[in-house]
């Protein structure tokens, strides 16, 4: 039964699909280790810089386009400093991580056959 016809053709599918499977996954082991939170002072941060930036462009651009009489170059100014804004905010710079959050420790598994949730021992009140 091994090598039945067109067993052999599908068993080297398997190994190249399976070597491609194990290939990808090392390829994404090298992103997991790329921090990607932000904490919350540092989501605040971004967004005050975000908009900062995008006001700002917008002003410039308008009163550039408004002494040149160009409004073209207005909307280059501002799409500028939105792809600005987007490269200082999107990635999550170390300045976006100074406050993590502290975490409660992970409760320890309980191996027994019956595990019950802490509500679970309180007395159920019987609705009327």
């Amino acid at each position: 039964m091994l090598f039945e016809t067109g067993s052999l053709t599908r068993q080297i599918e398997y190994f190249f699909f399976f070597h491609l499977i194990i290939q990808h996954s090392k390829m994404l082991s090298i992103f997991n280790s790329i921090p990607t939170h932000m904490d919350y002072k540092g989501q605040k941060l971004a967004e005050q810089i975000f908009q900062g930036i995008i006001l700002v462009s917008a002003v410039i651009g308008f009163v550039y386009g408004l002494i040149i009489e160009q409004f073209g170059w207005t909307v280059y100014i501002v799409l500028g400093g939105f792809a600005v804004s987007c490269l200082l905010t999107l990635p999550p710079w170390p300045m976006y991580r100074q406050n993590p959050l502290s975490w409660q420790p992970a409760l320890p598994e309980t191996t027994g056959e019956t595990q019950h949730k802490p509500q679970e021992n309180l007395k159920k009140k019987k609705h009327k």
